[in-house]
Formats: structure tokens, sequence, C-alpha cells
């Protein structure tokens, strides 16, 4: 039991990032097939709705449960949300730009179809979001520092100090 808990502690980012972001996921997954297939909301626009709402809920499960983001001034969480939304804005027009494509220019516009390319799209947004609040979004000012300090001194090679830690 202690070697997994030892595995969770040194992965705990990425087990937390896999699982919020599979909340995310499948809450983006079923409000676009409510918007599109239930409501008859065109595509682009059931995605750009169900982003506003997950967007949301996934800067708050980032900042507390992923990133353990310490910033607690109003100014600090305004910075760390401005930079998570247009981070974020960036993955929009990445996945609406694939829907678009799939659905209106390819003809996968079926119910299936729209989820099947729906689902492409959250492929390419999840691994391009993590990235991005890696680095930009809820990195602290010592992290650069760090990270360029353990790219010059081989012994901190094997460092693998985080946000978290």
């Amino acid at each position: 039991m202690k070697k997994i808990w030892d595995i969770y502690k040194k992965h705990r980012e990425g087990i937390s990032y896999l699982f919020w972001g599979g909340v995310a996921f499948v809450l983006s997954m079923v409000l676009f097939w409510i918007f599109n297939s239930k409501l008859g909301m065109g595509e682009v626009m059931a995605n750009t709705i169900d982003w506003i709402l997950v967007v949301i809920f996934a800067f708050f499960t980032n900042k507390i449960f992923v990133f353990r983001s310490k910033a607690g001034s109003a100014a600090g969480l305004g910075k760390e949300f401005v930079s998570f939304i247009v981070a974020r804005l960036f993955t929009l027009f990445l996945e609406d730009a694939i829907i678009w494509l799939g659905c209106d220019k390819l003809g996968f516009d079926s119910e299936l179809g729209a989820l099947v390319v729906k689902l492409i799209g959250q492929f390419v947004v999840i691994v391009t979001n993590y990235v991005l609040s890696k680095l930009i979004v809820f990195r602290h000012k010592g992290e650069a520092k760090e990270t360029a300090g353990a790219e010059a001194a081989p012994e901190a090679e094997g460092s693998s100090e985080t946000v978290d830690e």
C-alpha cells in the first residue's frame, strides 16, 4: 500500500489532472450532446456554450485540486483567471475549427458524427490545455528560475519540484 501511495505522491498532479480532466471531458460531451441534439443548436454554437460552462468548472478544479495554486489575493486570483481564460480561448478556437471542419466541411453532422468530431477535438484540447496550464497559468514566479537552474545543473536533473511541493 505504501508503494501505491508513493507512486500517487510522485505523480499526483498528472493523476489529478487526468481525473478532473475526465470529469470536465464527460461534462463537455454531455452538454454538447444536449445543446446540439436535444436543443437543436449548431455544432459550433453548442461547443462554444458548453465551453463557457466547462471552463469555469475547470478553472476551479485545476486551481484547487490539480495545481494547488495558492494565489490568495484578488489580484493573484484575477491574474490566474484571465490567463486561464486566454489560454482556453486559444483551445476553444482550435476545437471550434475542428468541429467546423468535421461537421460543416466534411459532412460529419449527424448526431453520432458530431459526437465523434467533438471527441477528436477534445483529445487535442486536453493535451494543449494541460501544457498551457502547467507552463503559463498556474506557474509561480520562482518556478521559471528553478527550471532554468535545473537545466544548468546536472545534479538537479532528478529533482521534480513542482508548484505543489
